[in-house]
């Protein structure tokens, strides 16, 4: 009886997905927001930089960024833009874009989503290979020189 009456609530009440919100602004508001009031919603760091003025490199990159979200077809990605900016701040303009991040030998393809906004390029691209622990080799420690060598 316990078992028929728990199936049936649980048939009944549908998924609903969380909604994403930046700084308690859902994300169709997010993209229609100005460049000045997205400067009042994140933090001190990236509100300084914004103050600062935007350079020549990260609008270029926004430029292109723009150009490829427009030459794609509907519900396909756009093309990959490489950049080594990887101090630029994640834009809402940039949701759905495909960045190509230099991490000082390769271009990490990464695909920018909502919760990705205010941070860094940078962030998303590894510029080290983590260290893998396994055993010691050869020279590690006083007893390795006893292990027989093959």
């Amino acid at each position: 009886l316990w078992l028929l009456l728990i199936t049936s609530v649980m048939s009944t009440k549908k998924r609903t997905f969380r909604k994403f919100s930046y700084r308690g602004i859902d994300l169709d508001k997010l993209l229609d927001v100005t460049p000045e009031e997205f400067t009042d919603l994140v933090r001190s760091r990236v509100r300084r930089k914004f103050k600062r003025g935007v350079d020549r490199k990260p609008a270029a990159l926004l430029k292109k960024l723009r150009k490829a979200k427009q030459n794609c077809g509907d519900q396909e990605k756009p093309e990959c833009i490489k950049t080594h900016l990887r101090n630029m701040i994640v834009v809402p303009e940039m949701i759905g874009s495909v960045v190509g991040i230099y991490n000082g030998k390769t271009f990490n393809q990464v695909e920018i989503r909502a919760d990705m906004v205010g941070h860094y390029l940078g962030e998303f691209s590894i510029t080290y290979k983590p260290v893998r622990h396994g055993r010691p080799g050869i020279g590690a420690t006083n007893s390795s020189r006893f292990i027989p060598l093959k």
